[in-house]
């Protein structure tokens, strides 16, 4: 028996590959935020004080460059 041409409702996609993979992404999202939350606060724990300001002053230049990135369109 021949092939029979696919109709456009045979083709169009269901829509849940879509929302699966949005899901995947914002998971991952959430795990580096809460990863790196946990590990603020481990900084916190070991070396008190100065553990709770150092990474975010680590971070200035980082932000610094992704501002100017920014800026710029890139």
């Amino acid at each position: 028996m021949p092939n029979a041409p696919m109709t456009q409702t045979d083709a169009a996609p269901t829509g849940r590959r879509t929302e699966s993979s949005e899901n995947v992404v914002a998971a991952k999202i959430l795990l580096t935020v809460l990863v790196a939350l946990v590990a603020w606060g481990l900084c916190v724990f070991i070396w008190g004080v100065p553990g709770l300001y150092l990474p975010a002053l680590a971070m200035v230049p980082v932000i610094w460059i992704a501002l100017i990135a920014i800026t710029l369109g890139k």
